[in-house]
């Protein structure tokens, strides 16, 4: 297994890497500013450099190089693989009922036969990403793991892109099934958000649609906890995520956008009726540490070559500031400097839930999906 990466950074290249592969890459993962990735130059410079190489792009919230972040750039890694084939698959949520026909649509056409894992990127606006990974979950029985990311677009929500080679648009989903015996994917994933307040059981929602906790109405409820910090929403909501806790297990789920009409709050994922939920607040400290444990939960037994995808929230990049770096450095710390990092800020983060198969949309997480052949 090879890996090799270059970035378009003020309007050039970084390098030529394809001479350097003992093969040709299989796959090049190309994370980027949404002017960058919709720009065709962009795609056909890396079509140039791999022009045998499925060349994969997603939109971000900020591009992962290292223990780099970047903001209006590309990074693009290439990966050739000595004993794994990869299987790319493309599709559009326009093209189906909803996000969980998408979903369980998208990973039928993978042959269960030898495939170890999927790595999804999802369209960050148009696609439902819970109900995405749901209908995954269920088209696979929760055997395979799934890991990934709905793409971003910097703080602003209007619109992403994902594609496959040069089909890039509004709404695809790209999932990259991984065959063989010799490949190892570990993964991890941590939030480190402190809760705080009485636990409540949400009353009445519509999917990502949050109208009561407790019978009372939850957006007066919000702002009676939030105090001052009300007046800010809904930019003040990324500070202030909810717990949510439902079949035994808790994930955090960010508020993109609150409906005054309605007093209701519009989330990143569904929060369903009869959830516990708790609401939570950021510490520096816990933020930073979760970064590190997240590395340790994906970098068990893992030897030779090997890439770290860390899939972490733009919510996070936002609450840390000019400390952003502090959470990468922290991963890095723990996965060694001999592993190639890449990765980018999202609008959801994809992982299997703890030690389990089954895999979860999370929000406010740092991921870490960390592949290696032996």
């Amino acid at each position: 297994m090879q890996i090799k990466q270059l970035a378009l950074e003020h309007g050039s290249w970084s390098s030529q890497v394809e001479n350097q592969f003992e093969k040709p890459p299989a796959l090049v993962l190309n994370f980027g500013h949404k002017d960058l990735i919709e720009d065709r130059s962009t795609f056909d410079y890396l079509r140039k450099e791999f022009p045998s190489s499925t060349i994969i792009s997603c939109s971000t919230s900020g591009e992962i190089h290292n223990t780099s972040i970047k903001d209006k750039t590309c990074v693009a890694t290439a990966i050739a693989f000595q004993h794994t084939k990869t299987v790319p698959i493309l599709i559009n949520i326009k093209d189906y009922a909803g996000s969980l026909a998408a979903g369980k649509a998208l990973v039928s056409q993978f042959k269960r036969e030898g495939l170890k894992f999927i790595l999804v990127l999802s369209d960050g606006h148009l696609v439902n990403g819970s109900d995405l990974v749901n209908g995954m979950n269920e088209e696979l029985d929760n055997e395979i793991p799934i890991s990934g990311g709905l793409a971003g677009d910097g703080p602003d929500f209007i619109s992403t892109f994902v594609g496959m080679d040069e089909n890039i648009a509004q709404g695809n989903v790209v999932a990259i099934g991984f065959y063989g015996d010799r490949i190892k994917i570990n993964h991890g994933s941590e939030g480190g958000w402190r809760q705080f307040g009485p636990t409540r059981t949400i009353t009445l929602s519509d999917k990502n649609v949050l109208y009561e906790i407790d019978g009372e109405n939850a957006l007066a409820l919000y702002k009676k906890y939030l105090g001052e910090h009300a007046k800010n929403l809904p930019g003040s909501a990324l500070f202030f995520p909810l717990a949510i806790e439902t079949d035994g297990r808790e994930i955090v789920r960010t508020i993109l956008n609150i409906d005054e009409k309605n007093n209701s709050m519009i989330f990143a994922g569904n929060v369903p009726e009869g959830a516990k939920a708790r609401l939570m607040k950021a510490n520096f400290d816990r933020l930073v540490d979760a970064a590190g444990t997240a590395a340790e939960m994906s970098h068990t037994n893992v030897e030779g070559d090997k890439l770290s995808i860390l899939i972490s929230c733009v919510g996070r990049k936002l609450i840390f500031g000019n400390r952003i770096e502090e959470e990468l450095e922290a991963a890095r710390e723990v996965l060694g400097d001999e592993t190639i990092i890449a990765g980018f800020y999202s609008y959801g983060e994809i992982a299997p839930f703890s030690d389990f198969m089954k895999c979860e949309l999370h929000n406010q997480t740092m991921t870490i999906t960390t592949i290696s052949e032996y």
